[in-house]
């Protein structure tokens, strides 16, 4: 038996917070160059540098969106919904990217230092930036989780990464300003770059272990294992239950043995009872597949997968 519950209201949504962060991501991009031209500081220009990623990274990822969200079809037949884990893999590859760019053009003002100007009007631009990306940053974190979209939080993280590396920046300038030790410019920008570097990489390994057909979370797991337990009173048994996800959507199957003297038509709608109450656990889309065999028989015991009961 399979129960498949649908989610297609929920498309709209998700690209209108992809249209806010690419707004964002310009607006941005926009008061950083103008606080790097009207100071001359490499940590300001190499913060405008990681901006122009967050809006490459904004218009792949709705791209994927676009992608993840068309319906299943013949060649696949369980939807693409993993084309999110691709968008999440490339922003962090983005990332790292744009912590190179960083140290790269910061490591020369090592060696030639140079004083920074109009530093009080450069850092209104900066904070203004800061601002937007923090506020847009915790939408998309906050509504990536609620909706279980691995694409929107890393957007997210990558905006309120970047609200990190302005702040690092500001507080460099700062320093640089009232001491006059211009080499701080640098340092900071190369240690902010160094901070990133970390976040791309926790971003890029946490695609691949989606990719890799991870199961759901545990405390989902456990919700559906409490159910089923529940009703080994009324002559139910199961094994093999199988999760993983693919985007939003998670898949849930499992084996159910009820007594081999029930009626073919009792036990299936026996099935879609629980089919039905393992979808309505959750508020995504949620395809639940069972297989039903008798429990007298030995053979009906024996585990696919690695889930043991």
């Amino acid at each position: 038996m399979l129960f498949e519950k649908r989610d297609a209201m929920k498309a709209r949504p998700l690209h209108s917070f992809i249209y806010l962060s690419i707004g964002a991501a310009v607006v941005t991009i926009l008061l950083k160059f103008q606080a790097y031209r009207v100071t001359g500081s490499m940590g300001l220009l190499s913060d405008a540098l990681e901006s122009l990623v967050n809006l490459f990274a904004a218009i792949f990822a709705l791209i994927m969106l676009n992608l993840s969200r068309k319906p299943a079809d013949k060649k696949h037949a369980f939807g693409h919904g993993k084309a999110e884990y691709f968008s999440s893999a490339t922003e962090g590859a983005l990332i790292l990217i744009a912590a190179f760019s960083i140290i790269w053009t910061a490591a020369p003002r090592l060696i030639d230092p140079r004083p920074i100007e109009n530093v009080n009007v450069g850092l209104l631009y900066s904070l203004a930036a800061a601002g937007v990306n923090l506020l847009v940053g915790a939408i998309l974190v906050r509504n990536g989780k609620r909706r279980n979209s691995l694409l929107l939080e890393a957007d997210g993280r990558h905006l309120l990464t970047d609200v990190l590396t302005t702040v690092g920046v500001v507080v460099g300038v700062v320093v640089v300003n009232y001491t006059g030790w211009y080499i701080i410019d640098p340092i900071i920008a190369i240690a902010v770059a160094i901070y990133i570097l970390y976040a791309g990489y926790k971003l890029i390994s946490r695609s691949a272990n989606k990719l890799m057909d991870a199961a759901i979370p545990e405390e989902e797991m456990a919700r559906i294992k409490a159910y089923l337990d529940s009703l080994k009173p009324e002559q139910l048994e199961y094994h093999s239950l199988l999760t993983r996800m693919a985007g939003q959507r998670r898949f849930i199957s499992l084996h159910l043995l009820v007594p081999g003297e029930w009626s073919v038509q009792k036990g299936h709608d026996y099935a879609d009872r629980i089919e039905e109450a393992i979808v309505n656990m959750f508020d995504g889309p949620v395809t639940v597949q069972t297989h039903l065999e008798p429990i007298e028989d030995p053979a009906s015991m024996r585990d696919i997968g690695l889930d043991r009961q």
